[in-house]
């Protein structure tokens, strides 16, 4: 996939930063965090992740759905249907 290679470093940044997150969960249920620390840290994990969702159906939608010949109109479909997506995985 193309996008993905375009954007690897960026991709991979985000999953360091999310395998950074899910160690911090391990190391809160290692020391017996208090749950609502945890539930925290789960939730900012699960931001991240859908950060990461987001970034790449976007690409996948650009570069693999709308055609490079895409008339306005498709155009903008294809950018409410990235709205549309980006408002699901907040």
């Amino acid at each position: 996939m193309a996008h993905t290679k375009e954007s690897k470093g960026k991709l991979l940044a985000r999953i360091r930063r999310i395998r950074g997150q899910v160690e911090a969960i391990e190391h809160a249920l290692d020391t017996d965090e208090e749950c609502g620390n945890i539930l925290q840290l789960i939730a900012a994990t699960r931001g991240a992740m859908n950060g990461l969702m987001n970034e790449v159906v976007e690409g996948h939608i650009r570069h693999h759905v709308l055609n490079p010949r895409a008339t306005a109109s498709e155009r903008q479909g294809a950018d409410e249907l990235i709205d549309i997506v980006r408002s699901y995985l907040k």
